[in-house]
């Protein structure tokens, strides 16, 4: 029997491919991951648009305190809101809002991909801050719904919030909540309560400059405020205009008509004290965390104000401009500040804030001439440099100066109308010359003058080629901010401090958001101050401390300015050394005082808003400003210790001669040289030979004067020469009706 044997075979073995098992389930699990992420990040707890028709948020004012915790301001008290229907507005109003901020408001569904989203991403990617376009609606949901933090999840919220609010309501309904939502600045929200904050009338009854007005603040209503500055108010008011012209709301003649409009906003009605420093500080304090939380989030601001150093200069400049409105002066701008800290004790930007007009107008950080004042950092840029020292002799002669390139002299001449021939540097500035102050900056060359300004916080000068060599008589505009900041380089031993004017900042829980830290800062000013410690001070140098001591000594000297000031006047302080500089630009438009101690400085200015010229008898320079400054410098010296510089150790002092600057040397028989005067020099850059040479030169035979290269009646003759840097002088030739001697730059 054959066997048929049966083989049996193996069972197949199935794999699953758990490759694509992984490939399908990790996107899953990514996004269910990133589905819950974003429900907590952003949709848990997030606001209903519903909300918004009847949304009523809970402002708390911000309080605005001095140094010594005395209230000052408070910011948004109550949240004065008046609904208005959108049909009751003229239509050019809810056109100027449009176009300024929304341009597509009608076309998008909430939020724009292009103008919006992209710009908040390229600014977050760029400039490490997340601001970007927003729509009128992000904007109303923002503002009511949302905190003001700046982050990456609030912008999505915003967003999600956004298309939200367009699927609940229409176009109409959205920009009339937003009108009745935004914040117009101080107490007003809504265009209504703005209307009568701003113009004394209903919003129905705006114009169409005025609607374009209101339309421009919701950005920054503290800036563009018709109260603190008029001058950015109508820029702002103009663009407006302009958006509304090329997006075809309005005509360009009805454009025009309304650019001309004057800003005539009514006075505001308010009980703020220090108000020019006030809005400097509200600015200040928007910038850092946004309108919202500034007139809505309670914050407790501590300033560098003292109240009562404000109080007692207001009264002073009041007081004493009634005394010289004869002259043709109308307004004050002063400014109290702490070198070493850099802290604003007291700011007063005109007279009177609430005075109809520019009584508004904050002259402290507008841009006026500085006249003479400026001339101290002439002098200290050539010290620093080691061109010049306070014994250099300057020829103060009739000198022309011509530049390559240029048609025509530059002719300076001395406020008095006189020439005083040779002078040391220290005279020279003291008196306030002007031919020497002109030597000095073509020595120092003008794009050198401009370059070290920067060092000096001047950030106002811009291009030389705009510049000429009356920069050295006031002839750039810079601010009296400025000028303060400039000027506490000297007293710092060479280190300018930019001005500070906020002291704390908590938030409405009472969170520490800022605090300003210094080794030489001192709670109350009033009780006598020491030195402070110039070690510890922060920044750059801008001169050298061997500099500073010398242009500080040169302006506390009475001996130095008696030439022009006599030996008492008002830039002398009874029982303090305080060093003082004034200035009168040319035209008499703007005259000013500043002076210092190493814990004080204060500038004063007198003129006029609209820059019209006052009475010439201000030309002397201590008749307008001085007086002011001598009272409040008085005042705020009041039980203060005398306090001087402190001389470096690399300035040594010795004995020249008053006429040439040359060192002071005694013969065998132990008589000296020359007459003398006590000088203080740089070390190694002291004085070593005369420069008063005997020289045979030309001179006309009749007059007695050095003959020019063309005269025929001449004879060659010994005299005694004196050189600077530009011009020769014939010490002991005829000087009656001296002819003005060019010097080619």
């Amino acid at each position: 029997m054959t066997e048929t044997l049966t083989t049996n075979p193996e069972p197949v073995k199935k794999t699953v491919n758990f490759k694509w098992l992984l490939i399908i389930a990790i996107p899953l699990l990514i996004l269910s991951l990133g589905g819950v992420v974003f429900y907590f990040l952003i949709l848990y707890k997030l606001p209903s648009p519903e909300s918004l028709k009847d949304y009523k948020s809970t402002a708390i004012s911000t309080h605005i305190y001095d140094r010594n915790d005395k209230l000052l301001y408070e910011i948004y008290k109550d949240q004065n809101r008046t609904p208005i229907k959108l049909k009751d507005l003229p239509k050019y109003a809810l056109q100027a809002t449009i176009a300024i901020e929304d341009k597509d408001f009608y076309k998008h569904k909430g939020i724009s991909i292009f103008s919006g989203i992209l710009r908040a991403m390229k600014d977050m990617i760029l400039k490490k801050n997340l601001q970007g376009g927003s729509t009128v609606t992000q904007q109303l949901v923002k503002g009511a719904l949302l905190t003001p933090e700046r982050t990456i999840t609030r912008k999505i919220k915003e967003i999600v919030l956004a298309l939200q609010t367009e699927k609940i309501f229409n176009k109409d309904q959205i920009l009339e909540m937003y009108l009745n939502q935004i914040p117009y600045g101080g107490s007003s929200y809504g265009i209504e309560e703005a209307s009568k904050t701003y113009f004394g009338k209903h919003a129905k009854d705006l114009t169409l400059d005025e609607a374009a007005l209101l339309a421009g603040l919701p950005q920054a209503p503290s800036l563009y405020s018709p109260y603190s500055n008029p001058d950015l108010t109508k820029m702002r008011r103009n663009e407006v205009l302009k958006k509304m012209y090329e997006q075809g709301y309005i005509n360009k003649k009805t454009e025009k008509d309304a650019q001309t409009a004057s800003i005539s906003a009514v006075p505001l009605k308010t009980s703020i004290k220090a108000p020019h420093f006030v809005f400097f500080v509200k600015s200040l304090l928007e910038q850092e965390y946004g309108v919202k939380q500034v007139e809505e989030g309670g914050l407790i601001v501590k300033t560098t104000l003292d109240l009562d150093i404000q109080e007692q200069a207001e009264t002073i400049l009041k007081e004493e401009l009634e005394k010289i409105k004869h002259l043709d002066v109308s307004n004050g701008a002063l400014l109290v500040t702490r070198p070493p800290t850099g802290e604003i004790l007291s700011m007063i930007g005109s007279v009177d804030y609430f005075a109809t007009g520019s009584g508004a107008f904050n002259v402290t950080t507008a841009l006026r001439q500085p006249g003479s004042s400026i001339k101290p950092i002439n002098y200290a840029i050539g010290l620093d440099r080691k061109l010049v020292t306070p014994g250099t002799m300057f020829l103060d002669i009739p000198t022309c100066f011509t530049a390559a390139g240029q048609s025509g002299s530059y002719c300076p001449v001395n406020y008095d109308g006189q020439f005083h021939g040779a002078v040391h540097l220290r005279m020279a500035l003291g008196n306030s010359y002007n031919i020497p102050a002109v030597k000095m900056v073509a020595f120092n060359g003008v794009e050198n003058f401009i370059a070290s300004a920067s060092a000096f916080t001047i950030t106002s000068f811009k291009d030389p080629k705009n510049y000429g060599l009356s920069i050295t008589l006031g002839g750039g505009e810079v601010r009296m901010t400025e000028m303060a900041q400039a000027f506490s380089s000297f007293p710092n031993q060479g280190i300018p401090r930019k001005l500070q004017s906020i002291i704390k900042v908590k938030d409405k829980f009472g969170n520490k958001l800022y605090e300003f830290k210094d080794s030489n800062f001192v709670a109350d000013v009033k009780k006598p101050l020491t030195s402070p410690s110039f070690i510890s001070i922060p920044g750059k140098r801008a001169i050298s401390q061997e500099a500073s001591y010398l242009i500080s000594h040169i302006l506390l000297d009475k001996n130095a300015r008696s030439g022009a000031f006599g030996t008492s006047s008002f830039l002398d302080i009874t029982g303090h050394a305080v060093s003082v500089k004034t200035g009168t630009t040319d035209d008499k438009k703007d005259n000013w005082t500043i002076g210092f101690t190493p814990n004080f400085l204060i500038s004063v200015w007198v003129g006029n808003n609209d820059s019209s010229p006052m009475n010439p008898y201000l030309a002397s320079g201590v008749t307008g400003a001085a007086p002011i400054w001598n009272k409040v410098m008085t005042q705020v010296l009041k039980n203060q210790p005398d306090l001087w510089p402190i001389k470096p150790e690399n300035v040594v002092g010795m004995q020249i001669c008053n006429d040439t600057g040359a060192i002071m040397t005694k013969g065998e028989d132990g008589k000296e040289s020359c007459g003398a005067r006590f000088e203080y020099f740089i070390k190694g850059t002291e004085p070593k030979a005369s420069i008063m040479t005997k020289q045979t030169i030309p001179i006309n035979k009749d007059t007695d004067k050095p003959a020019s290269s063309n005269d025929p009646n001449v004879e060659m003759k010994e005299k005694t020469v004196l050189k600077d840097m530009f011009s020769i002088y014939c010490v002991d030739c005829n000087h009656d009706k001296d002819p003005y001697s060019i010097i080619r730059l």
